[in-house]
């Protein structure tokens, strides 16, 4: 996977396109020439978090404008940064406030925020790949692809009367460490896609089954179910759930 490394050479539509189709778990960084640096945290392919670093709508002004009480948002608050929580998980269980109240503005915020990066003029793009990012697994459903993709302005959109052709630049690529791990062990590189890690999983738990190896000799049979363990433990590790 080869991301282009600026924004202005590409749309953040596209570079999310990619991603997407990629099923990319990880974080896509990017860093305004201002020195303000967002991130878009994917897990399979799906937007699950995003940072925006600048003026935001909280999620307490998100809740107030819901008709949400002053006095329990002043209250859920400062419980929440004394117990150093999230104030969405305080208002659930400490204030009793609905789960699906909470979640929908946090959504309405991940929609709102990914509309903000698309206007960007300019960023150094970065991708971190990693196991599983912030936001996987929370009660916040994930952005679907008609959310941050359908509607998205494209490259091939833009028009200028003398189009300057931007050098195609590749953007940084960065995979950490237990991910570079359990590719390796399914004889992957670095750069492999979560598809990619599905097909080599499934070809090796069907090469390394024990019932097609019977005439193995003990210590063949040992070694390739160490093997075969080896690689479902980090086929686990790149797919938690």
């Amino acid at each position: 996977m080869q991301l282009p490394g600026r924004l202005r050479a590409t749309s953040l539509g596209d570079v999310l396109g990619q991603l997407h189709r990629a099923t990319a778990t990880g974080i896509l960084e990017l860093a305004e020439p201002s020195g303000r640096t967002h991130g878009v945290h994917l897990h399979g392919g799906q937007v699950v978090a995003v940072d925006f670093d600048g003026p935001d709508v909280s999620l307490a002004e998100g809740l107030r404008a819901g008709g949400m009480s002053d006095e329990l948002l002043r209250r859920s608050l400062l419980r929440s940064m004394s117990s150093r929580r999230l104030h969405g998980e305080v208002l659930v269980e400490e204030f009793a406030v609905d789960p699906a109240r909470v979640v929908q503005v946090l959504h309405t915020q991940l929609v709102s925020r990914i509309q903000r990066l698309e206007a960007l003029p300019d960023a150094q793009l970065r991708f971190r790949a990693a196991v599983r990012t912030r936001g996987a697994g929370s009660a916040i459903r994930p952005l679907g692809p008609r959310e941050f993709l359908h509607g998205r302005r494209r490259a091939r959109d833009h028009v200028s009367p003398s189009p300057i052709r931007e050098r195609f630049v590749p953007a940084v690529v960065v995979v950490e460490p237990g991910r570079r791990r359990a590719l390796a062990a399914l004889g992957l590189p670095e750069g492999a896609t979560d598809a990619e890690a599905k097909s080599a999983y499934r070809r090796l738990a069907r090469e390394l089954h024990p019932d097609l190896h019977s005439d193995d000799s003990p210590p063949e049979s040992s070694r390739r179910t160490e093997r075969l363990r080896a690689v479902i433990a980090a086929y686990r590790s790149l797919d938690p759930s």
